[in-house]
């Protein structure tokens, strides 16, 4: 292949996973119950096909395959998640060998295929117990997480010099507060801001402790979505601006810039929605910052100003101040009904760089998820054709940013091999590696190969 885009040495090539997704093994090896588990049990039905946590892809018997695979197709690097729950059953207390056992195991058969491991603490795994006690509502659980986290990196830190407090903290937010698509399935906008910040304060508290006692970097992954606006209508323009303000800039600036924007906290304040803060908090995220930054993107928000006013019984929500948007012309992935937009990747880095001081980044998720694959089927391998094309439109504009001086590193695809997708379940494909659920059996798909060849040459 003649390199046409190449990257800059020491790029990080790989994907990101999660354990929920992939360890399955839910009642194996000491693990505890997470809230997915419960709610799996509890309402099998809003799953697809009533496809629920406890094998998926089986990464807790399989994972000397899986990163032999991953090594086989030229990762350098690979993005896990530890589960609080296996390490920790119910969230505090003793400390469950076996699960030392495990992720000591992977972490090491990692870096003996040449793999770096980046360590993520929370990917919407919250212990059923800490939820119990309100999850993220109650500073209590702040409290575990910390000790929690202490535990981890006095555990694999000597190894592991890349970590992330969050994926996505938005998202539990959004799911478990305001859209019901997360346990606890609880509607109440001033619920979710206080969620919102305590995890923000989880966050600063252990980004402090790792600063204070381990070698390394620690950062934050968060899914990034520019909020762009139907016209430059200033009513549309203000609609984008508050979306921003809510689904980017809530996490994105106490992450990286200490602090939170002073609009978002008037409007707040107007609509009586103020999280309850502690002394010492303002502090705290103003000391903790991050060294690194995860983005996680899939897909453009497009918004317009309201065309009607907001039921005024109705609960207060975010969609108060906009309305989304749908672009004629657009291009879809008809299957996850999202907008394919490859150019937000780079409008998200010139961002950064114009004004969150150039942050060190990397893609931490990109991806595609299609429906039945398996009519792709070619002599025993899925052609995802259309997988190569969409890593390749991103990776273009991802390298036309790098080219304009934005400081990103990396490129880590969503995901190794298809895995457990929360409510969708298996709905969706989204690997370089297919797995069959009943037998666990992995088959590598075209852009597999195809990745491996960019990886090898750093560039395609």
């Amino acid at each position: 292949m003649t390199v046409t885009h190449k990257f800059p040495e020491g790029f990080w090539w790989g994907s990101a996973a999660s354990a929920m997704q992939t360890e399955g093994a839910g009642f194996e090896g000491g693990r505890g119950k997470t809230t997915w588990d419960h709610w799996y049990e509890t309402e099998p039905n809003r799953f697809f096909d009533g496809v629920g946590p406890e094998t998926t892809s089986d990464f807790y018997h399989r994972y000397k395959e899986d990163i032999k695979n991953m090594k086989k197709i030229g990762h350098n690097s690979f993005r896990m998640s530890i589960s609080w729950a296996r390490l920790i059953p119910g969230g505090e207390g003793e400390v469950n060998a076996e699960a030392v056992t495990f992720y000591n195991n992977v972490i090491d058969e990692l870096i003996a295929q040449g793999i770096e491991p980046f360590v993520n603490l929370f990917h919407f795994d919250m212990p059923l117990e800490m939820q119990e006690k309100g999850g993220w509502e109650n500073r209590e659980v702040i409290e575990a997480y910390v000790t929690y986290a202490k535990h981890c990196f006095d555990l694999f830190g000597d190894r592991v010099t890349t970590w992330f407090t969050f994926n996505e903290p938005i998202v539990p937010v959004e799911g478990g507060y305001l859209y019901d698509f997360h346990y606890p399935n609880i509607v109440d906008a001033k619920k979710a801001f206080q969620v919102a910040y305590n995890t923000m304060i989880a966050h600063a508290r252990v980004v402090e402790v790792y600063h204070k006692n381990y070698d390394g970097k620690i950062g934050i992954v968060l899914n990034l979505t520019p909020s762009y606006p139907r016209s430059q209508n200033p009513a549309d323009l203000k609609a984008s601006h508050i979306c921003d303000l809510f689904f980017n800039r809530s996490f994105l600036d106490p992450a990286v810039k200490g602090e939170y924007p002073e609009d978002l906290i008037e409007l707040l304040k107007e609509h009586g929605h103020l999280p309850t803060t502690q002394e010492g908090d303002r502090q705290l995220l103003k000391d903790n910052t991050v060294d690194l930054l995860g983005v996680n993107y899939y897909q453009p928000r497009r918004v317009k100003a309201k065309e009607q006013l907001p039921n005024p019984y109705s609960p207060f929500m975010p969609d108060w101040f906009f309305d989304n948007y749908e672009m004629p012309g657009r291009r879809m992935n008809p299957y996850r009904g999202w907008e394919i937009y490859e150019k937000g990747v780079y409008d998200i880095m010139i961002n950064l760089r114009d004004n969150y001081g150039n942050i060190e980044s990397f893609i931490s998720e990109n991806g595609m998820g299609v429906q039945n694959e398996e009519r792709f089927l070619k002599d025993g391998r899925i052609e995802d054709d259309y997988r190569i094309d969409f890593i390749k439109g991103h990776l273009k504009w991802l390298h036309q940013a790098i080219q304009e001086g934005c400081n990103a590193k990396g490129y880590h695809l969503w995901t190794f091999m298809d895995n457990w997708s929360w409510m969708n379940a298996y709905k969706n494909r989204y690997g370089f590696y297919a797995v069959n659920i009943d037998t666990q059996e992995r088959t590598a798909k075209k852009s597999a190969s195809w990745f491996e060849e960019v990886s090898k040459n750093n560039g395609f």
